[in-house]
């Protein structure tokens, strides 16, 4: 089975503008996620996926894969969809978060072991919920599953709401879980989701994997136990280097 991974990295970031390209203990952020990347033994190859010419210059000074695209995307999921029309030969894009400079490669396995069953459409990972303060955070969306390791639904929110016991009791009688924001796709699916208009729980949660399952398509999930670390601002990276 042939396997694309694919790096989106954009300069431009509303909290942390150039975040591809900062430095982490000798080595930028997008080449520690690309090296991490391509110790995975189930990818094919990795792509990094830019829209600036600093980044691309900077992947191929390294030694790594990149390829130019849009600067008009909206997400990375339209990145990696037209760095997919140039492969046609894979199959399976799996959608790696370049801020995650230490992201373990069992992780990215993982999620392509999903697709053994052919009649996985997307998938991704969830990790259990441990502490009141992941459970409440809104940056940490969490996702309901059903009883076939299906995604039913994202919220920022803490799902299902525990009627009868005190906030602080919740995790003592529910298996939460928080999402881990890798993606996998077929690629006919990955073409079809990005030509889907913005949808209404996509807007109201500001999460697209919305979309997706407001228009049917189907995200199984695989849950991990280990932890990711995301640099989101440059108060994360202060904190990654204490």
């Amino acid at each position: 089975m042939q396997v694309l991974g694919i790096i989106p990295a954009r300069y431009s970031s509303t909290r942390f503008p150039g975040k591809p390209l900062v430095d982490i203990a000798g080595k930028s952020m997008i080449q520690r996620v690309y090296e991490q990347s391509k110790k995975c033994a189930l990818l094919t190859d990795v792509v990094v996926a830019t829209d600036d010419d600093r980044i691309y210059d900077h992947v191929i000074g390294f030694g790594g894969s990149a390829m130019m695209t849009s600067s008009a995307h909206q997400s990375g999921t339209d990145r990696c969809a037209e760095v997919a029309e140039k492969h046609p030969d894979f199959p399976i894009i799996i959608n790696i978060q370049g801020d995650e400079p230490y992201i373990d490669p069992e992780q990215i396995s993982k999620l392509i072991s999903c697709f053994d069953a052919p009649d996985t459409q997307i998938a991704t990972l969830v990790k259990k919920v441990l502490t009141n303060e992941e459970l409440f955070n809104p940056n940490s969306p969490k996702v309901i599953l059903n009883k076939n390791s299906e995604a039913i639904y994202f919220s920022r929110s803490p799902l299902p709401h525990i009627r009868s016991k005190e906030q602080a009791e919740w995790l003592n009688h529910f298996t939460y879980y928080k999402h881990i924001g890798i993606y996998g796709y077929r690629a006919d699916i990955l073409h079809q989701v990005t030509k889907l208009p913005v949808s209404s729980l996509e807007k109201a949660e500001s999460l697209e994997q919305l979309r997706w399952i407001e228009n049917g398509y189907r995200i199984k999930v695989a849950e991990t136990d280990i932890e990711t670390i995301a640099i989101d601002t440059p108060e994360d990276l202060k904190r990654l280097e204490l």
